[in-house]
């Protein structure tokens, strides 16, 4: 198993700022961020664009709203560290992009065969979105149940995950525990 980490926790709880962190003190070398969003208002456009400004130009940009597995293979030939922030966004990109099952299956399969060959580390960043009630309408449902199946398969490539408590790491799996 690669160097990898998945970390997971609630809305604002301080995933991304803990991956950034973890990744900047990992490397000075060249780090690629693998974007997920599509800003489709404002408000998400700031949001980008403040993301952007937070990483500072030491990282390189990629806008992959679907085939990050492709991503993180073509950018692990020259980055030292990977970022790919969101796992969560990913998933409501392939439920816009299609409702097969099969299909999603395979995009979830190839990310995590991905992360078990990419050539430098990788940190992945997701919600965890099945801790709250169930959803009451099926496009939300069936949007919790994509994102827990993505987050199983990443949690089981990943050599590292680390759950997000109010800005606080706690760790759930490390290489010793494996």
């Amino acid at each position: 198993m690669k160097d990898s980490t998945l970390i997971i926790g609630g809305a604002r709880s301080g995933k991304s700022r803990f991956a950034l962190k973890m990744a900047e003190k990992r490397t000075s070398g060249e780090k690629a961020f693998v974007a997920t969003c599509i800003p489709t208002d404002e408000e998400m456009r700031d949001r980008v664009a403040h993301h952007r400004r937070e990483r500072g130009p030491s990282w390189k940009t990629l806008e992959v709203p679907l085939y990050i597995a492709e991503a993180v293979l073509e950018s692990s030939r020259w980055a030292e560290m990977i970022l790919v922030d969101c796992l969560t966004l990913w998933a409501n990109n392939l439920l816009c992009q299609t409702q097969d099952e099969a299909e999603i299956d395979r995009y979830v399969e190839t990310l995590a065969e991905a992360i078990e060959t990419a050539q430098c580390p990788l940190i992945l960043v997701t919600n965890e979105v099945g801790t709250g009630i169930v959803p009451e309408n099926p496009a939300a449902r069936r949007f919790r149940d994509v994102a827990g199946r993505i987050n199983q398969q990443a949690a089981a490539a990943c050599s590292r995950v680390f759950w997000m408590v109010a800005g606080i790491p706690v760790p759930v799996k490390s290489p010793d525990t494996l």
